[in-house]
């Protein structure tokens, strides 16, 4: 019940902010509300292995990807990441120098980047892909990524609780099963060809339905990649933000790994 009271909250300000064309500003803000929520997450992670990241500089850094991933121009933000990146691993360096633990420098300064590497980078493609398309387009687009991952979201979670028997990866999950994985698969195919019939034409069904496979595929990974880590750090969920939910890193996993792959999708594919 809780998890469903909270995604009754939540999805009208998300809806509203990618349907209504001049509303991208509220999509901006949840999604940099969301990252904030989700590197303060990974962070505390961090600390629960006794590293000291630098979450200044782990802000400061997302703060500049995102506001260069409002630019509509591929090549110049990707040069401009390139360039972020690079400060911001000189800066970490440069940090470390003031006092931190050096037994514990790499590991400390590895966490800080790979923390931005993992949210504000892989996140901004949403923002992307929210800014730089005309509003029909991008409304299209998001209302198909967050269908398609959203079924497979709950199509695991019900056929894995209701059929589930078979571990899928024991050793990092093992709440989840097979019998999950083929129900969210199944769940992807079917939102992504409803999507299809409903509002978004201009997109084949014979590339959409492989683009919602790779997706669900991309969006296990991501959730695997995020339990990883909680178990690495010895925790059960990142933070207890989202009721019913767990962190919010447990709701961002599969969207952030995905956000690349649709936006790079949809600047071949629309573009070409």
């Amino acid at each position: 019940m809780k998890r469903i009271l909270t995604a009754v909250i939540v999805l009208p300000f998300l809806i509203a902010s990618i349907l209504v064309a001049s509303l991208w500003w509220l999509f901006v803000l949840l999604a940099v509300a969301a990252m904030v929520l989700g590197l303060w997450e990974f962070y505390l992670l961090a600390k629960k292995l006794q590293l000291k990241p630098d979450p200044a500089t782990g802000y400061v850094a997302g703060a500049a990807l995102v506001t260069i991933s409002l630019m509509n121009d591929p090549a110049s933000v990707l040069l401009v990441q390139f360039v972020i990146i690079a400060l911001t691993i000189v800066t970490l360096v440069i940090a470390t120098l003031r006092g931190a633990p050096f037994d514990k420098m790499i590991a400390s300064a590895g966490a800080t980047i790979l923390g931005v590497l993992y949210i504000p980078l892989l996140g901004s493609h949403l923002v992307s892909l929210r800014t730089g398309f005309n509003p029909t387009l991008s409304a299209h687009l998001l209302s198909f990524f967050f269908l398609v991952l959203m079924g497979a979201d709950a199509g695991a979670y019900y056929i894995g609780r209701a059929l589930g028997k078979h571990k899928l990866a024991p050793s990092i999950s093992p709440g989840k099963t097979w019998e999950g994985a083929v129900g969210g698969l199944a769940a992807a195919l079917a939102m992504a060809t409803l999507a299809h019939f409903w509002f978004f034409r201009e997109l084949a069904l014979k590339y959409a339905l492989p683009l919602a496979a790779v997706m669900t595929v991309v969006g296990i990974l991501g959730d695997l990649a995020e339990s990883a880590l909680k178990r690495g750090a010895g925790a059960k969920d990142a933070a207890n933000l989202l009721p019913g939910h767990g962190g919010l890193l447990d709701r961002l996993d599969s969207l952030l790994f995905n956000a690349p792959l649709i936006y790079y999708f949809a600047r071949f594919y629309f573009n070409s």
